[in-house]
Order: structure tokens, then sequence, then C-alpha cells
């Protein structure tokens, strides 16, 4: 194959020339002469090495508008997203309890659910326009590499302009911190509204003005400790990658992931939450037994005080190996401090992910995901138009990552599609999980109470429900388990 050929579409159409002339040959024992091919080269072509220097090699094509291409998606989204919003506005204006639900959940429950579900959609699509906005203008006005442009005189007066390496990560970090702490402080007005008007309104923030202003500046600390660090590792992996980009950059961001989610159950969380053991008592006793009838090597049971914040409720499990731990929000344990049954009929799903293998293979598809984004990062790192469409003149490691976000963004949408359909198939396994375990009355019980107490909306247009959620409307949940429990 002629080195100027390693394109991905050569690549792909020499691959379908490949399978057809393999086939032609399984099926009449001969390949016809205008299906000639060069076994010796097209196999070596498609050995590992030779995909990789595919895609150390290719670009994408110069003379396409990428940036309105993203633009026109944007908006593209946009109004689909709103499509939704306004079919899911119907649903939430109905005045009539689902049937499943009307002799379970008062009418006081439903009204006040229905007032905070509009409350919240009125917000979302002033923070959707804004958010469409921002975006649109940060492109139009190329503000991002404007924020590039500007980093050079503070990084110039660290560096010589010789350390080449050094000097892009400082500018890359201060660029990405910039960027991030400006993000934050746009979006302040609504995170204040949201948290002292909103939540407030319908009765759920606990949060005192002091505790969001602590909260802010330990966000903002955390990001100016770990982004030197992060970039600091991934900057040289792009630059010197060479063809094995792609094997090196994901194992980098799976022991980035690993490493994150053992040291934040650790060392970040505790900064802004307490994490108390469970007092002795007949619900601790109940959830040990159900971890050890299912082999859970449970080591540590924590309460949180998300009371501290907000009234909403919520339980989860974390830990590798032997060495698992599950937290309850204290707010759970006062909602249900009347019927512990329904707090282990909720941990018993919950433990139904983790004995169904649920998180490994949403881990390991999610890992298999960004592997092969990767592969195609490694063709956008390569291609000059992109960065010049978006007004960059050099191209540094860490504009090519967030480029890449921007020319994957259609691919993000599907897969986030796919991960929802998938997550939902496995709400409804682990639900029968403990519904094996004689937890049917208890976990519909427990289901309802916090869909009450949360004040979740009960009527969900169909095809919203499918777009956004990871977890089944309430009514689709009970009347699977109905059917269970029946069976």
């Amino acid at each position: 194959l002629p080195a100027d050929e390693h394109t991905p579409v050569a690549y792909c159409l020499y691959g379908l020339h490949f399978t057809v002339a393999v086939v032609l040959e399984k099926r009449f024992g001969s390949v016809p002469k205008k299906f000639g091919i060069d076994r010796i080269g097209l196999t070596k072509m498609f050995s590992i090495g030779g995909l990789f220097d595919v895609l150390a090699n290719g670009e994408l094509p110069s003379g396409f508008k990428y940036k309105e291409a993203v633009l026109a998606f944007m908006g593209g989204v946009w109004l689909f997203e709103t499509y939704l919003e306004f079919r899911q506005r119907k649903y939430l204006k109905k005045e009539t309890i689902p049937v499943e639900l009307k002799d379970v959940i008062s009418e006081t429950s439903f009204k006040a659910g229905r007032a905070y579900s509009l409350d919240k959609w009125i917000f979302s699509q002033l923070t959707s326009m804004f958010s469409l906005a921002e975006d649109i203008l940060i492109l139009k006005y190329d503000v991002m590499p404007l924020m590039w442009k500007w980093t050079i005189a503070p990084v110039s007066m660290m560096f010589a302009p010789e350390r080449v390496l050094l000097t892009e990560i400082a500018r890359s970090v201060l660029f990405t911190v910039g960027f991030m702490v400006a993000q934050m402080i746009i979006k302040l007005p609504f995170s204040i509204y949201s948290t002292f008007h909103l939540e407030q309104k319908h009765g759920f923030n606990k949060t005192t003005p002091r505790t969001f202003v602590t909260d802010l500046l330990k966000s903002i600390m955390l990001m100016m400790v770990f982004t030197p660090i992060i970039e600091g590792l991934v900057i040289p992996i792009i630059n010197y990658g060479g063809k094995f980009l792609a094997i090196y950059l994901w194992g980098f961001m799976l022991t980035l992931a690993i490493v994150m989610m053992t040291i934040y159950p650790v060392l970040i969380a505790p900064l802004f939450n307490k994490y108390d053991p469970l007092e002795d008592g007949p619900l601790k006793t109940k959830i040990e037994a159900l971890a050890a009838r299912l082999e859970f090597p449970l080591k540590k049971l924590f309460v949180m005080d998300g009371s501290k914040r907000s009234g909403h409720s919520n339980a989860y499990m974390y830990g590798f190996f032997k060495n698992k731990r599950i937290v309850l929000y204290d707010t759970l344990l006062k909602q249900c401090k009347d019927n512990d049954e329904e707090v282990v009929a909720v941990l018993a799903h919950e433990l139904g992910h983790w004995k169904l293998g649920h998180t490994i293979c949403t881990f390991s598809t999610m890992q298999l995901v960004s592997f092969l984004q990767f592969g195609v990062f490694t063709v956008v790192r390569n291609t000059p138009a992109i960065y010049s469409a978006f007004g960059f003149v050099d191209r540094p490691a860490i504009i090519s990552l967030m480029l890449f976000q921007q020319i994957i963004a259609p691919v993000d949408h599907v897969v986030g599609f796919l991960h929802n359909c998938l997550s939902r198939r496995f709400e409804f396994q682990a639900d029968k999980f403990a519904v094996d375990l004689n937890y049917a009355k208890e976990l519909s019980g427990g289901l309802i109470r916090l869909q009450e107490e949360n004040k979740s909306a009960v009527n969900i247009d169909p095809l919203y429900s499918a777009y956004h959620h990871t977890h089944p409307p309430l009514v689709e949940r009970l009347r699977a388990l109905n059917l269970k429990k029946t069976e």
C-alpha cells in the first residue's frame, strides 16, 4: 500500500476490498483477477502495528468547515432537546395521578412534585438557552485562542523559550484553570438562584451562604492542585506518544480513573461532608446480614451528613476487591426511620448491580469506548485544518483535547443514549434481583417513598425519559416489580 494512501478512508476502502475478496474465495474457491490483492501487504496493514500506522499518519479533510459543523450540531441538539422538553412539559402539566400510583401517592405529594418539576423545567430552559448562547459566542469570537495567546506573557517570565515542554505545560495549566474559573463565575448567578431560591422554595435547600462559598473555594483549590499534576503527565504523552498514542493515552486515563476512585472517598469527599460509622442497631445488623448472604465484602458502613446541604436522599457503595463500603445519606435514614426493611431493600437493589456484574460491565464498556475515541483523537491531532478553523496558530496538546471534544460531540450523544438504554436494562435486572431475595413489597415501598420525599415527577414522556434518564420511570419499575412478584 503506497505511503500516501495511509489514511482512514483508504484503510476502510481496502478493508472492504479485502473482505469481499475473502468471501469470494471462501464461496467459489478462487478470487477473480479484478479482486487480486497483495495478501502479505494487507495482512501487515491489518496487524495492530499497521492499524496504528494508519491512525498516526492519517488526518481529516482540510477543506471541511469544522467550526460551522460544530455550531450547526450545537443548534441541532438544542432544538431536538427543546422539542423533548416541551413534550415533557405536557406530561408535567397533567393534573391526574397515573393509575398505578393512585393508591400509593397522596394528592398532596403529587401536587408538590408537580409544582417542583414545573419550576425546574422553567429554570432548565433558561440555563439551556444561556449555555447555548455562551458556547456560540466562545466559538464565534475565538475566545479560547485569545485566552491561549494571553498565557504567553506570564509564562515567559517563568521559563526560558528553549524549555518548550515546561512552557507548554505551564501555559496549558494557566489556560485550563483560567477558563474553568471563568466558567464558574459566569454560571455562579444560576447556581445561587437554584440553591437559594428554587431549592429553598420547595423545602430542599439546607446550604448556608457560608457553606456555599466554602464549597466554591474548595472546588477551585482542588482544581489548582490536580490540574498541574494531570496536565503535567498527559501533555508529554500526547507530544511523544508516537503511533501508539491511543494506547498510552487510554492507559493513562484508565490509571487516572482508578486512582481518583481510590482517593476521592478518602481524601476529597471528606472535605465537603462528614462520614460517621452507622450506629449499632437493627438496621446495621440487617445490612450486614444481607452483605454476608450475598458474599459482599463489606468493610464499613457510613452515614453521610447530606442534610448539611439538601433534603434530597441517596445511598451508594464504593471500593475495590475485598474493601467495599456503603454510604447512606442521613436524609434517607430520616425518611425511612419507621421502616428499616425499605432501606435494606434499596441496598439489595444496589448490591444486585454488584452481584450481576453491572458495575464492571459499565466500566469496561466505557473504557472500550474511550480507547476507540483516543484512536480517533490521534487523527484529529494530526489535522492542522481543525486548529486553524477554530482560530489556533499552533497545535498545543491540551487544545487538541478540547477541540477533539467538540468534534466528537455527535458520537458522545449516541454513546450517551446507548449508555442510558443499557443502564435502564440494568435497573430492571437489579430490581428483579431484589425481588428474588423476597424484597418486592419493601422495594416498591422504598421507591415510592423516595419518589415522594424527593418530589420527583410521576408523569413522564417516554421519549424524553429514553433520551435523558438512566433509570426507568417509577410507573414502569412498579409495573415490572408487580409482574415479577406475581411470577
